[in-house]
C-alpha cells in the first residue's frame, strides 16, 4: 500500500444477499446488519459515516464488493453513487473479491456459498470463468438459500407456515435462515435433512467442476472457500467428496483472508481508480486481467 493510502482510512464493504459487512482502518471499525442492496448501500454508508464522524477527505479509498454486480456498467453506477463518500471507489462482485482475499494471484476455484452459491475460477494466465451466481429464481443451487427450499418443500411443514415465510418481503433470506436447522438437524441423523445436504453437497461440487481450469492431468487444484454455509466443517467435507468422486484433483485451501478486511483490499485498492471491468469467458486476455485487479 503506498505511503498516502496509509495516511488515510481504508473502508471495505461485504455486500452479500442477507448481511452486509463494513470495515475501517484505522482506527478499526466494524458494521455487521441486515443488506440493504446495491441501492441502499449510499444511504446506509451515509449513516455510518456520520456515526463514526468521518468524512469524504479521510477516506482514501472504498472497496465495495456485491452480490448482483457482474457488468462494467452495473460496477460503474454503483461506484458513481458512493463517489462523495471516498476519494477513490472501487466496486467488484463478492466471489472477485472473495477470491483475491484467499486465493489471491494462485490458479484454482472459489466456491462462495452463503444465501446464494457460486464458484469463480482463475488460470495460470489470470483468466477466469464461473459457474453458478444466477440467483435464487433459476440458481443458488446448493446454497442457503436452496437448502432451505428444499427442506421447506420435503419435511412435511404446514402449508400456512410455509407461505408465512415464502410470501414475507425478505422471503429470499428468510428461506435461507433454514439452513442452519436443517444441518443441525442433519447432524442428528434426520432422514430428510441429511437427503437435502447431500442434494446440496452434490450441487456446490458441480459449480466447483465447472468453474474449473484446464490443468496437467493428475495437477492438484487448489479450492477455496468463503461464505457462511461453507463455515461448517462436515458440509465442507462433503462438498470436497463429492468433487473427487467427479474425478478432480484437489488440494483444499483455507483462505488466506476474509473479503471484508482492509488487508486483502490493500493493493487492490492502491493501484485502482476505477471499477474493474466484470470476468467473462468471451473477454480478451487484458479485459480479464484488469478484472481480476
Amino acid at each position: 500500500m503506498n505511503r498516502a493510502l496509509a495516511e488515510r482510512r481504508l473502508v471495505v464493504v461485504d455486500l452479500g444477499g442477507t448481511w452486509a459487512r463494513v470495515v475501517t482502518s484505522p482506527p478499526r471499525r466494524v458494521f455487521r446488519g441486515r443488506t440493504p442492496g446495491p441501492a441502499g448501500l449510499p444511504a446506509l454508508l451515509e449513516r455510518l459515516w456520520r456515526r463514526w464522524k468521518i468524512d469524504r477527505a479521510s477516506v482514501a479509498a472504498l472497496g465495495v464488493a456485491s452480490r448482483g454486480v457482474w457488468t462494467v456498467g452495473e460496477r460503474r453506477a454503483l461506484a458513481r453513487r458512493l463517489r462523495h463518500l471516498a476519494a477513490r471507489v472501487v466496486v467488484i462482485s463478492d466471489v472477485e473479491a472473495a477470491y483475491l482475499a484467499a486465493l489471491g494471484d494462485t490458479p484454482g476455484v472459489l466456491l462462495l456459498a452463503g444465501t446464494g452459491s457460486i464458484a469463480l475460477g482463475r488460470d495460470g494466465s489470470a483468466r477466469f470463468r464461473r459457474a453458478g451466481g444466477l440467483g435464487p429464481l433459476v440458481g443458488d443451487d446448493g446454497s442457503a438459500f436452496g437448502i432451505g427450499r428444499a427442506w421447506l418443500r420435503a419435511a412435511g411443514i404446514p402449508p400456512a407456515r410455509v407461505r408465512r415465510v415464502v410470501t414475507a418481503p425478505d422471503a429470499v433470506a428468510r428461506v435461507a435462515a433454514q439452513a442452519p436447522a436443517v444441518l443441525r438437524r442433519a447432524r442428528r441423523g434426520d432422514r430428510t435433512a441429511r437427503a437435502v445436504v447431500r442434494e446440496a453437497q452434490a450441487a456446490l461440487a458441480d459449480l466447483v467442476v465447472r468453474a474449473a481450469p484446464p490443468r496437467p492431468r493428475g495437477a492438484a487444484l487448489a479450492v477455496s472457500w468463503a461464505g457462511g454455509l461453507l463455515d461448517d466443517d462436515r458440509l465442507r467435507a462433503g462438498v470436497w467428496r463429492e468433487v473427487r468422486r467427479r474425478g478432480l484433483v484437489i488440494r483444499p485451501t483455507p483462505p488466506a483472508a476474509a473479503a471484508a478486511t482492509p488487508a486483502a483490499w490493500g493493493a487492490l485498492l492502491g493501484r485502482a481508480a476505477r471499477p474493474s471491468p466484470a470476468p467473462s469467458r468471451g473477454s480478451s486476455a487484458r479485459a480479464r486481467r484488469r478484472a481480476a485487479r
